[in-house]
């Protein structure tokens, strides 16, 4: 059994079928018109690779015929398919151009054939090569169509990702360049957007798994993603379903104007310093206290240290209690009972701490502007003691 029908042909069929090429390519031609997507004039270099798809699938067929084996080919089929690409079109009308043209091509053959003589288990054997050598093309076309798809794929990506890095750099770029960049990586310039910062060893898994326009970036060891309209429904769902069950955690900055990238970029990565674990987000939003706090721990520090400086000169657990006290006290806004049950212990107990209290912080705790700055203090300094 040879490798393909037509290679079972005599070499003779060739011979007969070739002084009528010229004519059967026009017609083929001719019935590749009448597919809608092709209802134009074969001009330029659309109607050449056409020309030329038609003609070198007769020449190289009838050489195969000729030599029984294989032939050595153009890529014009390959290219074809990967025109098509280009064009925006999908396969479909390439392939049916093929199976028109390869009609057009047996009743021509065939009619050629018996008028030459030959017998019909010759003329059968052609009809079942022309229609099996279409489909030879058909698949070159459509590896080619694939090629260019992907190389189209990937060519986007990497747009997307330089946009990425263009939009949350440091120093802004300026507007017409980032609009040039969008346009070219075919991602619209959303009103809102914010930026996720994730690492951890699935972080490229967990990124691929964020909402649909989502488009991202590697920078240093984390990966930094742009989500399109953050406080849409659904869509802070979406980023802890992407999060959920993966070796990653992640940080998410606040929603800004795209021109505002970078500074979503920032607070998503001071957020994501609060993720406790695998599958963590931490908003930036909800914890925007405790990232204003951390964004100069040493002014932090030294404010908490002179604000709670009155304890400072306590014994260990002296200072553990009177801190828990204060706290517990500002939190209940003073309430006696509260406080105790607070503390859990008895309500003499919390009388006489709020006296030691009141005895080292004086008026401090009458003045409200004070006792904000002290209950700073406590959460600056939460988990430590103080002095």
């Amino acid at each position: 059994m040879k490798e393909q029908p037509w290679h079972e042909l005599p070499s003779s069929v060739a011979e007969v079928l070739r002084p009528a090429l010229d004519e059967v390519a026009r017609e083929m031609i001719e019935a590749v018109g009448t597919v809608p997507a092709y209802r134009r004039p074969l001009e330029g270099p659309f109607g050449e690779g056409i020309r030329a798809g038609v003609g070198e699938a007769l020449r190289h067929l009838l050489a195969e015929i000729e030599a029984g084996g294989p032939v050595e080919r153009s890529e014009v089929y390959r290219a074809l398919g990967q025109g098509e690409m280009r064009a925006g079109r999908s396969l479909e009308a390439l392939l049916s151009a093929y199976r028109i043209g390869a009609r057009v091509a047996w009743r021509r053959f065939a009619a050629i054939g018996a008028e030459a003589g030959l017998d019909p288990e010759t003329l059968y054997l052609l009809a079942e090569s022309i229609f099996a050598y279409i489909d030879v093309l058909s698949a070159e076309s459509a590896e080619g169509h694939a090629a260019e798809q992907s190389a189209a794929a990937g060519e986007e990506q990497l747009r997307r990702r330089r946009l990425v890095a263009l939009l949350v750099r440091e120093r802004p770029a300026d507007p017409e360049s980032v609009q040039a960049a969008a346009a070219e990586a075919r991602w619209p310039l959303p009103r809102s957007l914010a930026v996720i910062a994730i690492v951890g060893r699935q972080r490229e898994r967990a990124a691929s798994r964020l909402p649909a326009g989502t488009i991202r970036e590697t920078i240093g060891e984390l990966t930094c993603a742009l989500v399109v309209d953050p406080d849409g429904p659904g869509q802070r769902a979406a980023i802890e379903r992407a999060l959920a069950g993966v070796q990653a955690r992640a940080g998410l900055g606040t929603a800004v104007d795209w021109s505002q990238a970078r500074v979503s970029f920032d607070r998503a990565r001071a957020a994501l310093e609060l993720a406790s674990g695998d599958g963590d987000v931490v908003c930036a939003r909800e914890r925007a206290g405790e990232l204003l706090l951390r964004s100069d721990r040493r002014l932090a520090a030294e404010l908490a240290a002179d604000r709670l400086a009155p304890l400072a000169g306590l014994t260990p657990g002296s200072r553990r209690r009177l801190r828990d006290t204060l706290g517990a006290w500002l939190a209940e806004q003073g309430r006696l009972s509260a406080v105790a049950e607070r503390l859990d212990v008895h309500p003499q107990t919390a009388r006489y701490r709020l006296g030691r209290l009141r005895e080292l912080f004086s008026a401090e705790l009458d003045d409200p502007e004070a006792r904000f700055w002290l209950e700073v203090a406590l959460r600056v300094s939460e988990g430590g003691e103080a002095g």
